[in-house]
């Protein structure tokens, strides 16, 4: 039977307790935002005592199908001030599922400096001490923790970045080869954890058995189907394997919604050096891998093992986003110099979407010239010192750009926008302006009917159903984070209505439940609900569901602006 882990770092105590009647039929982001939405005071300072660090596997992690190992990570944020939800893949979520934990609540806070590691396993919970590993990095400590417990236990871990409590800072997570390429990097949760002064978590489930399925035959005939629908869609079973996510960047540019120097444009003119088919290219030349899960039960493969020109091994998960905010964000069209910003990224643990539009509003202020790949690598790697530069921009866009004096600062609620113009993505445009999670692509993904065209299709260019379209993906959106499933199930999901039956099917015969999909819906309405609220009570206001002003300047190549008035934004999330 599952149950929910507390771990209170003031005493370095634990304790274990029954799923309350209000938590049974939650789980991922659900679970998460339900605990702080319950637990933690909306106006409390996000590095306090008082918020709490939540850590859920989805309501089908851990069971036998494809694509169910996600890990959702929640919090006040400390780079938003707002609740947030930060997704992720790794080992941690299949194994705490099969130990039958719910969730993890790390709350309370040391009075003294000592550092924390905590091992959770079939034969129970430890606290450790870990000061032998404060200042390393993520890579140096992941390795150092499977040397030490094992090859394949799960690490959850942060690098200096979380460790100065930096608000751009992420938890990695190791990938099944052992390298923490994964990363909860929105939010600044990374420095969250740090100010619990908990450097790693490690999950151990050898001695554990397979997670309980209420009925094994009706899960098993619903989890084939459902594999076939990811294996056989374009885009899931043929694209994204293929050459990654980053087979948007020559997609996106054609459709004019790439943002080019700091979103002054919406075409990079060295889109094809930094495009997935370059990257492809240069794995195959150097004996690297095209495609690889980033957690068990992966069908989809859409991560890849990148090696540098002397073959030798240099950064993994390489996406979509972060070659877009570390190359045409900031002109860098070398995609070496943007995987070496990468690898650094994951082993000090920042967010990649933040540092490249930290690097962008760096370039803007004439810090580093544009373009200048050498120079933002010696920039980033302040950050693992104890240089002033390293402290401002890990701290993110927004910090830097008041640090710098520069008004272009693309973020909303103090998150770094991603690799869409809202200008030419209105839909997303939509969900970066109405997320509880602040500028944010994922809280409803537009692009895949706007762009992509699923679901028929529809007109990234003209304001015409994007609100529809945005509140309904974030609705969506926050249900499918909360079953554990990857984002890009939407594809198939979006495309074939037999495709979300399945996921109803396989949570049914997962619980003995007679769940439909609108019941499936109306949880991603209720997420929304919790996030809301808790935000609404942070002291946040329509007021703060705002692009920044420079977004009304014109974009070529489609001379389109962002034209939505207040009003009709105020319109995607009215009623939650």
């Amino acid at each position: 039977m599952s149950r929910i882990l507390r771990l209170n770092m003031t005493d370095k105590t634990f304790a274990w307790q029954e799923v309350p009647a209000g938590w049974a039929g939650l789980g991922g982001r659900a679970l998460t935002s339900r605990i702080i939405r319950e637990e933690v005071p909306p106006t409390c300072h996000p590095l306090s005592a008082s918020n709490k660090l939540v850590v859920a596997p989805g309501l089908l992690t851990g069971a036998p199908a494809a694509n169910v190992g996600r890990i959702s990570v929640g919090g006040k944020s400390p780079l938003t001030g707002g609740i947030k939800e930060s997704n992720s893949g790794g080992l941690v979520s299949i194994k705490l599922a099969r130990l039958g934990v719910k969730a993890v609540v790390v709350e309370g806070k040391p009075e003294g400096e000592d550092w924390s590691l905590i091992k959770i396993s079939g034969e129970g919970v430890e606290f450790l001490p870990a000061d032998d590993y404060a200042g390393l990095g993520n890579y140096d400590t992941t390795e150092r923790l499977w040397e030490r417990f094992g090859k394949g236990v799960g690490v959850m871990s942060i690098g200096q970045a979380g460790e100065k409590r930096l608000t751009g800072a992420s938890i990695q997570f190791a990938d099944p080869a052992g390298r923490p390429g994964r990363a909860a990097g929105r939010g600044g949760l990374g420095a969250l954890m740090g100010s619990k002064r908990l450097k790693a978590l490690v999950v151990d489930d050898r001695s554990a058995s397979a997670v309980p399925l209420n009925n094994p035959e009706k899960f098993k005939e619903a989890s084939r189907k459902w594999a076939k629908y990811l294996l056989e869609h374009p885009v899931s079973g043929q694209a994204l394997p293929a050459f990654g996510t980053a087979v948007l960047i020559n997609i996106v540019n054609e459709a004019g919604a790439l943002p080019v120097q700091n979103f002054r444009g919406g075409r990079f003119e060295f889109a094809e050096d930094i495009s997935g088919e370059r990257m492809v290219e240069l794995i195959k030349a150097r004996g690297g891998k095209t495609k690889e899960g980033c957690h068990p039960g992966c069908v989809i493969q859409c991560s890849q093992t990148y090696h540098d020109k002397d073959g030798k091994y240099l950064t993994s998960g390489f996406e979509y986003e972060t070659i877009w905010a570390l190359g045409a964000n900031t002109l860098i069209r070398n995609l070496d110099e943007i995987a070496v910003i990468d690898r650094l990224c994951d082993d000090f643990g920042l967010d990649t979407i933040e540092m490249g539009c930290t690097l962008g509003v760096l370039m803007e202020g004439g810090v580093i010239p544009w373009g200048d790949g050498p120079a933002a690598i010696e920039m980033v790697k302040q950050v693992a010192t104890d240089d002033a530069w390293g402290r401002i921009i890990g701290n993110g866009s927004v910090f830097t750009g008041q640090a710098l004096g520069v008004d272009r600062v693309p973020a909303v609620k103090g998150q770094g926008l991603p690799a869409y113009d809202p200008r030419a993505e209105k839909g997303v445009g939509l969900t970066y302006a109405t997320s509880p999670m602040g500028g944010d692509h994922t809280a409803g993904y537009c692009v895949a009917v706007n762009i992509v065209g699923s679901a028929g299709g529809g007109n990234p260019l003209k304001k015409e159903g994007n609100i529809d379209l945005s509140r309904n993906l974030q609705v969506a959106t926050a249900a499918i984070d909360s079953t554990g499933l990857c984002l890009f199930v939407a594809f198939p999901v979006l495309d074939n209505p037999d495709a979300l039956q399945c996921i109803v099917d396989m949570i049914n015969a997962r619980y003995g439940l007679s769940l439909t999909g609108d019941d499936v819906t109306a949880l991603g309405g209720k997420v929304l609900s919790d996030e809301l609220s808790f935000n609404r009570e942070a002291g946040f206001t329509k007021a703060h569901d705002r692009l920044p002003d420079f977004f009304k300047e014109n974009l070529k190549p489609h001379d389109v602006t962002w034209d939505f008035s207040d009003a009709e934004v105020d319109q995607v999330l009215e009623g939650f």
